[in-house]
């Protein structure tokens, strides 16, 4: 049996800015808490993507919808 998976280009947006007081702050608006500060623009981006990929292996762990997600694995019927 030979099954075929598609490939699905799924973005997700990192909002990034600089705080008042030289923090960063860096966030994904599809993942609702996915948040973080860091001291450098590089590290508050690294430290973004770590946090939304653990929250979307907790969300599939638990049987939840991932937001734009939902094509990314093609599995036959």
């Amino acid at each position: 049996m030979k099954v075929l998976a598609e490939r699905a280009e799924v973005k997700m947006n990192v909002e990034i800015e600089r705080e008042t007081d030289g923090r960063w702050i860096a966030e994904v608006p599809d993942l609702p808490g996915v948040m973080v500060y860091a001291g450098s623009r590089e590290e508050a981006i690294s430290k973004v993507k770590a946090l939304a990929l653990r929250v979307i292996a907790d969300r599939l762990d638990h049987g939840e919808e991932i937001p734009d997600l939902r094509e990314v694995f093609a599995v036959p019927t």
